[in-house]
């Protein structure tokens, strides 16, 4: 597992191997739970790429696309450049949930990007 943080004990991404050998990352919110989840990738260097990409995406905002799921439940997707699904956010009970959530994830993103110099 790859963490970067700002503090010792708060981690903002993750980055683990799972069960079936992919890796993935995951952006944590203050509180340690998981506010966007990312696709699998082969490898940690693909994984690791693609976090070090998020700064100039999060800039942009057709990279989040908002949708509803059968339930009536707000999430977003976090698209790359090439508009290819990187990450889903979990779901939220209302549309202003979910643009807290979108809001949150360029937060921690700047957050970390500030803290690291770059990401």
């Amino acid at each position: 597992m790859v963490c970067l943080s700002l503090k010792k004990d708060l981690i903002m991404i993750e980055i683990r191997k799972e069960a079936d050998d992919r890796y993935r990352f995951r952006l944590k919110n203050a509180n340690g739970g998981t506010i966007l989840r990312s696709v699998p990738f082969q490898n940690k260097e693909e994984a690791t790429k693609t976090v070090a990409e998020l700064l100039p995406l999060i800039h942009k905002s057709a990279v989040f696309e908002r949708k509803t799921d059968y339930e009536g439940k707000f999430l977003f997707n976090l698209k790359n450049s090439k508009g290819h699904i990187i990450g889903q956010s979990t779901l939220f009970a209302s549309e202003a949930g979910m643009e807290n959530g979108i809001q949150m994830v360029k937060n921690r993103i700047v957050s970390i990007s500030n803290s690291i110099g770059n990401l």
